[in-house]
């Protein structure tokens, strides 16, 4: 009788000592890279590159393995970059910056995927814009501009990547304002700021991150800022305020291939949050015009899809939705 007790005493303790004992922490994914790939869809030196590219390199001073390295893949919109990334191997090693254009895209018939084709794993940043003048415009305001796009539908030359949110961006003002522009179609946020300079074109959707120099030399001109309130230079009042109704912003995220193992996308968005979170990355950001969101893979898919189906009304709105269902 008392050996049975023992046993059953020592049986509790064991039992007790292994619910207590905390689980050994899962071990990293094993990656076949030294260094992974952050494919940028888009030009060297625009906004959006120089943006992740701040992200990145706050990820390799985190010590984090394997590195991050920045590959510009432009074309097609981002489309080319798009591609290759939906394609690549399902391994970790390859990532994928993404916005609003992965949605314009396939609301114009441009491609036949979204970011249903991919693992979403952090919203990083939202950059709102300004609605930039060439230097040799007549208007100075908002106001201005809407006056004379009236007079004169389908002249003024707004330069965008169509089919991606530079021209979204004006299609929401043409359907809030009553107005048409004649969009001209530039690959890039460099190639549209050239133009604006050079005065090829009258308008287009520009940033702090590439224009505000050229905005405080007086080589540009910004005739209302995109956010719901006035910030980094509140001197230029919102599109709101000069009776507009439109608050707009670009929404960079990274994702992953679709169907990539739930352990790299763990590790990514654990990376990814750890520098988004950096109060000197949130302070770099905020210098060139943008805002750290940091939302995780579980607040990032349902806020994805809130988004697609608010922009997919827009399109069909204004004309520009091609998809058959």
């Amino acid at each position: 009788m008392k050996l049975k007790k023992l046993i059953l005493i020592t049986a509790s303790v064991v039992m007790m000592a292994g619910i207590l004992t905390p689980e050994p922490a899962s071990a990293a994914p094993s990656f076949s890279c030294n260094t992974a790939r952050l494919i940028v869809p888009w030009a060297a030196g625009g906004g959006t590159d120089v943006i992740y590219r701040i992200i990145a390199n706050a990820v390799n001073e985190s010590g984090a393995k394997p590195e991050l390295q920045v590959v510009n893949i432009g074309g097609q919109g981002g489309n080319k970059g798009a591609k290759e990334a939906r394609e690549a191997k399902k391994d970790g090693c390859t990532l994928f910056a993404i916005h609003q254009s992965a949605m314009t895209s396939y609301f114009t018939g441009r491609v036949d995927f979204s970011f249903e084709a991919f693992e979403p794993v952090a919203l990083m940043t939202r950059t709102p814009g300004f609605l930039g003048a060439a230097s040799n415009t007549p208007w100075n305001n908002l106001k201005e501009l809407i006056t004379d796009a009236k007079k004169r539908p389908g002249e003024i030359l707004a330069g965008g990547t169509l089919g991606s949110t530079s021209q979204f961006f004006f299609l929401l003002i043409e359907d809030a304002a009553g107005v048409q522009f004649k969009h001209v179609p530039y690959d890039g946020t460099r190639q549209r700021m050239t133009a604006l300079l050079a005065n090829n074109i009258e308008l287009g959707e520009i940033n702090l991150t590439s224009a505000r120099k050229h905005i405080e030399a007086g080589k540009l001109k910004a005739l209302g800022f995109s956010g719901p309130t006035r910030a980094f230079m509140k001197d230029i009042p919102t599109l709101s305020e000069q009776g507009v109704d439109v608050i707009y912003g670009v929404e960079r995220g990274i994702v992953l291939p679709g169907g990539t193992p739930a352990d790299y996308v763990k590790h990514w968005e654990d990376v990814l949050l750890k520098a988004c979170k950096n109060p000197k990355v949130a302070d770099a950001l905020q210098k060139k015009g943008t805002i750290a969101i940091c939302l995780n893979a579980a607040e990032y898919g349902p806020y994805i899809k809130k988004t697609f189906a608010k922009w997919q009304d827009i399109a069909k709105k204004v004309g520009v939705y091609k998809r058959e269902n």
